[in-house]
């Protein structure tokens, strides 16, 4: 049962970030910059992001007992989709409108690739254990 789980919350983490993926990709072809989601930013990442990081641990935590190849193999898709959008925002990010805003896109970016490789590193320990 809570392989079960673990497989349903981790394809939903899988979803998520497909979906907000393809926002961020509709959003930087369109010439406003919005996506399909009528959101900004901040709001897209809190909603979509933030369950699609937190989801896949979760999942490892609620079936580490029970061995799945295949519940590692989406972990370590769901990390390495993670990596791929924090890759994206770093390669995509405008120097003179992170100096306007005086953020700073490494300190923003770097956290969650460090959560992508923690979300590998689960996948492959739940692989290791099957």
């Amino acid at each position: 049962m809570s392989l079960a789980v673990s497989l349903i919350i981790t394809g939903i983490a899988i979803g998520l970030l497909v979906i907000y993926g393809a926002d961020v990709a509709v959003s930087y072809s369109t010439n406003n910059g919005e996506g399909f989601i009528p959101f900004d930013h901040q709001t897209r990442g809190i909603g979509l992001g933030l369950p699609a990081l937190i989801l896949p641990i979760a999942a490892y935590f609620i079936s580490r007992k029970e061995a799945s190849k295949g519940l590692g193999i989406m972990i370590i898709i769901a990390g390495i989709l993670i990596i791929i959008g924090g890759v994206v925002v770093i390669g995509n990010a405008d120097p003179t409108e992170a100096e306007k805003s005086g953020r700073n896109v490494l300190s923003e970016t770097i956290p969650l690739i460090v959560a992508g490789l923690i979300q590998i590193g689960l996948g492959i320990l739940k692989i290791k254990k099957s």
